[in-house]
C-alpha cells in the first residue's frame, strides 16, 4: 500500500517509494497502449483561450508512460509537442548564464563529486572578496548579466555569511558598461532562518539538486556529512519557499540511478511543490554524470546514452510546461543543440567549474567539479544559437520587477511572453552585441534583431523597443526593461 501524498511534507510520502515502483510497472504495462498514448499527447497540447494558454501538463504517471514507449513514430510525436510547448510559452529565446565557484571546501562524502571530504590532491579554494570581483569583472567582461554561484557544503569554511558577504560584492561591482544583474545560488540544504536572509540577500532562484530521489541509494551516494540526511535535503524547497523564496531549481544527476525512477521522483517533487505552494519549480535542471578529478562515471552503471536523455528532455517538457529548463557545459555542443529544440530554455556559456577560474587565461583543471564537454567563449556559444534561430537573452528583468513565483507563471501562461520577455531580450542582445560582441556576432545579431523586432503583438510595445535598441546602440543608456 503506497503512503504517497503530494501534499504532505515528509520527505518519504512526497516522494514515495512505493508510487514510484508502481508508476514504472504501470508505464511498462501501457508503453504500448497506443489509444492512451494518443489522449495522453492531445491532453498535454497547448490550447489557445480567451485568457492566453491553456496547457495541462501530465502527472508523473502518466509522463512515465510516454517516457517508456519505444515506438518511434510516437517519440517523434513526443519531439513535436515538446517543441510545439516551448515554442509556445517560451519563443525562441534562450536565456544566457554562467556559474561561479566561491569555495570547494565540502565536509560531505559524496562517492560522484570531487569535492568530498577525503579527495586530498584537490586543490582547495576559497575567494576572497578580491577575487570574487576579479572574477566577476572577468564575467562581465565577456558580457554576462546572470550567475550561478557555487560552494561546497563547510559551515566553517563557507558560513552562509561567507555566500552573503559575496553576493553583496557581486551587485555591487560596475565595471565599464557591465553589471551582474541577478545571482541565482546552489549552495546546500539549510535552515528557513538562512533561507530568508538569501531572499533579503536579493536572490533570484535557489537551485538544489538532488542528485537521486532513490533514499536507498541516496543514502550509499552520500555516506558521511551532513548531506546523508535523505529527509532534511529533499524537503530543503519546503524550508526556501516558506522563507520567502518564490522561485526554487530542481533537478536530479541523471546517471546514479536507473533514469525512470528519477524521472518519475522529480515530477512527483514538481507536482508537491505545486501541490502545497501554489507554483511548481522555476527550473528543472537535467545535468548528467561527468568524468572529474577522482570519479570515474563509468563506476556508476545507471549512465544513459544520447537518445534517452533527449526523450527525458522532452517528456519533461511536454509534463512541467511552464517550467524553464537549463542545460549545462557539461554536454557537448550537438547534445546542447538537440536539446534547445526539445524544450531547453536555459544555457549555460563559457562555463568555467573551477574556484577562480575565469580570471586565468588557461582552463585550470585542478579544481574543476566536473569535464566541461562545450569549450566555446561566450561569443562562439551566442553566434551558434542565433544561427540556430534562437535570441540569446540576458534579460533579468522579471526578477527586479517582482514578476517572480505565481506571478512569472501567470504571465507564462497568459502567453505574454511576446510582450513581455522578448523584447527584454531584444534589448539586453542589442546590450552585449554593442559592449561586447565579435563584428561578425554584431551583424549576424543586428540582423536577426530586425526580424525578431517583427513579433511583437503590440504596436506600442514594439515601437517603445525600437526607441531603447536605438539609445542603446547611440549612447551609454543601458537596463531598459518591460
Amino acid at each position: 500500500m503506497s503512503n504517497y501524498n503530494p501534499k504532505s511534507l515528509k520527505a518519504e510520502e512526497f516522494i514515495s517509494h512505493e508510487e514510484i515502483l508502481e508508476t514504472i510497472k504501470y508505464a511498462e504495462a501501457n508503453k504500448n497502449n497506443m489509444e492512451l498514448i494518443e489522449s495522453l499527447l492531445e491532453k498535454a497540447k497547448p490550447k489557445k483561450t480567451e485568457d492566453g494558454i491553456n496547457c495541462a501538463g501530465l502527472s508523473h504517471r502518466e509522463a512515465s508512460v510516454l517516457l517508456a514507449c519505444e515506438d518511434p513514430t510516437v517519440i517523434e510525436k513526443i519531439y513535436a509537442l515538446a517543441a510545439e510547448i516551448k515554442q509556445a510559452f517560451y519563443g525562441n529565446r534562450i536565456v544566457m548564464f554562467a556559474p561561479l565557484y566561491l569555495s570547494n571546501y565540502c565536509i560531505n562524502g559524496c562517492v560522484y563529486c570531487p569535492y568530498h571530504l577525503k579527495n586530498k590532491h584537490i586543490a582547495r579554494k576559497k575567494l576572497t572578496q578580491e577575487e570574487v570581483k576579479a572574477e566577476v569583472i572577468a564575467l562581465q567582461d565577456m558580457g554576462h548579466k546572470r550567475l550561478a554561484i557555487e560552494a561546497g557544503e563547510d559551515p566553517k569554511n563557507n558560513p552562509i555569511e561567507y555566500i552573503l558577504e559575496c553576493i553583496d560584492t557581486i551587485y555591487s561591482i560596475q565595471h565599464k558598461n557591465g553589471a551582474i544583474r541577478r545571482v541565482n545560488v546552489n549552495i546546500a540544504a539549510t535552515t528557513v532562518e538562512n533561507y530568508r536572509k538569501l531572499r533579503d540577500a536579493g536572490i533570484g532562484t535557489y537551485i538544489l539538486f538532488q542528485e537521486t530521489y532513490n533514499k536507498e541509494s541516496y543514502l550509499e551516494l552520500h555516506p558521511t556529512g551532513p548531506k546523508h540526511d535523505y529527509a532534511y535535503h529533499t524537503e530543503a524547497m519546503d524550508r526556501a519557499m516558506e522563507g520567502g523564496i518564490d522561485d526554487v531549481g530542481l533537478g536530479v544527476l541523471f546517471g546514479l540511478e536507473g533514469y525512470k525512477y528519477e524521472f518519475a521522483g522529480l515530477l512527483m517533487h514538481a507536482e508537491h511543490l505545486e501541490a502545497v505552494h501554489g507554483v511548481g519549480p522555476h527550473t528543472i535542471s537535467v545535468p548528467r554524470l561527468k568524468r572529474a578529478d577522482d570519479i570515474d562515471p563509468d563506476t556508476f552503471d545507471n549512465g544513459i546514452p544520447d537518445d534517452i536523455f533527449e526523450k527525458i528532455i522532452a517528456c519533461i517538457r511536454i509534463s512541467v510546461p511552464y517550467t524553464g529548463m537549463i542545460i549545462s557545459t557539461r554536454e557537448s555542443e550537438k547534445v546542447r543543440g538537440r536539446a534547445l529544440e526539445l524544450g531547453i530554455s536555459q544555457i549555460s556559456g563559457a562555463s568555467r567549474t573551477s574556484v577562480g577560474g575565469y580570471t586565468e587565461e588557461e582552463r585550470p583543471h585542478d579544481s574543476e567539479q566536473f569535464d566541461v564537454s562545450d569549450q566555446r567563449t561566450l561569443d562562439e556559444v551566442v553566434n551558434w544559437l542565433m544561427e540556430l534561430d534562437h535570441i540569446p537573452s540576458f534579460c533579468t528583468a522579471c526578477y527586479r520587477e517582482g514578476r517572480t513565483g505565481d506571478r512569472f507563471m501567470s504571465l507564462c501562461k497568459k502567453g505574454q511572453i511576446l510582450n513581455c520577455c522578448h523584447p527584454n531580450a531584444l534589448m539586453t542582445l542589442t546590450e552585449y552585441l554593442t559592449d561586447y560582441a565579435s563584428e561578425g556576432t554584431k551583424k549576424r545579431g543586428f540582423e536577426l534583431i530586425e526580424k525578431e523586432l517583427q513579433k511583437i503583438p503590440k504596436d506600442k510595445v514594439r515601437a517603445i523597443a525600437k526607441d531603447n535598441i536605438e539609445a542603446i546602440k547611440s549612447s551609454n543608456r543601458r537596463d531598459f526593461r518591460f
